[in-house]
């Protein structure tokens, strides 16, 4: 333990004011404990803050113009994390909070999340501290192109192939791979998530939220229990959390409730296929708040801000897919008083610290988003070999494997919680180990590199 403190020390200090990612690396490494005390040579080899320490972190200039041909100034980031697996891999995000400590924390994220796939992924994650919310169609391209512009360099389908993430949909990749294509000349598989007719993957848009389903599945049939009838909880409207309600009524469960950053909806007769439609047009076609949707419904009522929690709500399962940092202690402290069986993570760290350990003492099931929410990259990088393979697999197919790698990526947690007699049901834990010992030996094998 005195090895693990000194450790987390120096990657404090050598992080300043990186609140985001310190919480992450804090949350890993201390959880592996057992793992790290097994073995010498981990901190032999200083594996910890080797994984720790970016290989590579890219900040640029993005200048562009409006609609009102004024120059606009932002800022583009590439975080290259960990490249033991695989070349680079892991999303763009366009936002204004967008900064190097949440990147970071992003990409140390994915590196678990990518070796829990089992395809051979390292890890990175980028993007600008722009917003292309209130932006022309034209606006979001000019900016695409310019980010590209510095970033190209620094990409290829065996060194780095970012995807989306939030503020980045089909929409901008399009622009940014036509860019890629325009300034490289070369058609090849460098970004994820395109569409279907340019090298695109079926199920990709889905395999976030599908992926979050199909491990709560698993971990649902561990305790001899099944989602059909339960009453579910889910944050965020965007592709996530759509595509999560959306599997989520194929199972038969029942989604009373789902937020944006104005406020949350609370459905008492819960969402069917109609309103699901006329939420996805909201939130995908006219870019509107959720607002709107209590006003078309009558069955649903509409709370403005944070003044009440989406969290209070009575509940069987639980589905956090909007940000980080969402859920807090007292949020888990409800879902407890109302007998909330089950939450697993959409989105990546949704739950601050003090949640994560309030719900580690509970009886909730916790599926941590490493494990929970690799849907999209699995997808992903199946996207990458039908790119290099030049050919197309089907919708039926890519349903296939995702269920097959969510349900693998339980095993390795489950197997992870009996090798090391952990807690039963501590997933959190058991993906942590998995993850690092998988990196951490591929480290090792290839020396001080």
């Amino acid at each position: 333990m005195k090895n693990l403190k000194s450790t987390l020390e120096n990657i404090r200090k050598k992080n300043p004011g990186e609140n985001e990612f310190i919480q992450a690396v804090s949350e890993v490494f201390e959880t592996i404990s057992p793992l790290l005390n097994d073995e010498d040579s981990w901190f032999e080899q200083r594996i910890p803050e080797r994984m720790a320490e970016p290989e590579r972190i890219i900040t640029f200039k993005v200048t562009w113009t409006n609609d009102k041909n004024q120059v606009q100034v932002n800022r583009g980031f590439r975080v290259q994390m960990n490249s033991a697996l695989g070349p680079y891999k892991g999303g763009l995000r366009f936002h204004p909070s967008t900064n190097l400590s949440i990147l970071k924390f992003l990409a140390f994220e994915q590196t678990f999340k990518n070796s829990l796939t089992g395809l051979p992924l390292g890890a990175g994650k980028g993007g600008a501290d722009f917003d292309p919310k209130g932006k022309s169609e034209a606006e979001v391209m000019r900016f695409c192109q310019a980010w590209m512009q510095e970033a190209h360099k620094y990409l290829g389908q065996f060194t780095d192939i970012p995807a989306g993430d939030i503020g980045v949909g089909e929409r901008e990749i399009g622009y940014l791979f036509g860019a890629y294509k325009k300034i490289t000349n070369r058609f090849e598989g460098t970004l994820t998530g395109k569409g279907i007719d340019y090298g695109g993957s079926h199920l990709r848009p889905e395999a976030t939220g599908y992926g979050l389903i199909h491990f709560a599945q698993n971990m649902l049939e561990s305790i001899n229990e099944i989602l059909d009838k339960k009453v579910c909880l889910v944050s965020g409207a965007g592709n996530v959390s759509q595509f999560a309600i959306e599997k989520l009524l194929e199972e038969g469960a029942k989604v009373v409730a789902f937020s944006d950053s104005s406020g949350f909806i609370h459905d008492k007769d819960g969402i069917d296929e109609e309103k699901l439609a006329f939420l996805k047009n909201l939130k995908n076609v006219k870019r509107e708040g959720i607002e709107l949707y209590a006003n078309k419904f009558k069955s649903a009522k509409f709370y403005k801000g944070k003044n009440k929690s989406l969290w209070e709500i009575d509940a069987d399962c639980a589905f956090p897919c909007a940000t980080q940092n969402e859920v807090d202690k007292e949020d888990v402290k409800a879902m407890v008083k109302n007998k909330v069986m089950l939450l697993a993570e959409g989105a990546n760290m949704p739950l601050n610290q003090e949640a994560i350990d309030a719900i580690q003492t509970s009886k909730i099931l916790y599926g941590p988003g490493k494990a929970s929410n690799a849907g999209g990259v699995a997808i992903s990088g199946l996207e990458m070999t039908q790119n290099r393979m030049g050919r197309q697999w089907s919708k039926l197919e890519m349903e296939q494997e995702l269920r097959i790698m969510m349900r693998n990526i339980h095993t390795h947690c489950i197997d992870s919680i009996r090798q090391y007699e952990l807690k039963e049901g501590d997933y959190l834990t058991g993906a942590n180990i998995y993850g690092f010992k998988k990196v951490g030996k591929a480290m090792i094998a290839q020396g001080i590199v």
